[in-house]
């Protein structure tokens, strides 16, 4: 058992050594491709909508980010309705009533830190992002 774990540990320890030493070969070779073949395959690939930067305001970034952060408000909303149906049809039960509080409490929170997280991304982005 000891011997799968050290291996296992091992092998954790391998993939970041690997792309580390990976990350560097770009740089190797891009003076290969220093007419701009590179930049103009870029360039030729990009849209006339995309954004220049991955962090700008039409960015991938911030529209993954929003994207993410919606359905993450929209299933706490929801949560949020379905415990208000279980408390509303409880009956009385204490232990239903409680377990239907506990889904509006988590439900609520979850609203709150979503609402929190779209803050905190929008600061950090237009904070730290030069425009």
């Amino acid at each position: 058992m000891k011997l799968s774990i050290k291996k296992s540990l091992k092998g954790l320890l391998v993939v970041p050594a690997l792309a580390l030493s990976l990350s560097a070969t770009p740089l190797v070779a891009q003076s290969a491709f220093a007419v701009g073949g590179i930049q103009d395959g870029a360039q030729s690939a990009k849209s006339d909508d995309q954004s220049e930067n991955l962090f700008d305001q039409n960015g991938i970034f911030r529209t993954i980010t929003n994207v993410l952060l919606f359905l993450i408000g929209a299933v706490a909303v929801i949560m949020l309705i379905i415990g208000g149906v279980r408390y509303t049809i409880s009956g009385g039960d204490s232990t239903a009533v409680t377990s239907a509080k506990n889904t509006i409490l988590y439900a609520v929170i979850g609203i709150v830190v979503a609402l929190l997280a779209y803050a905190v991304v929008n600061f950090v982005l237009d904070s730290f992002v030069a425009s």
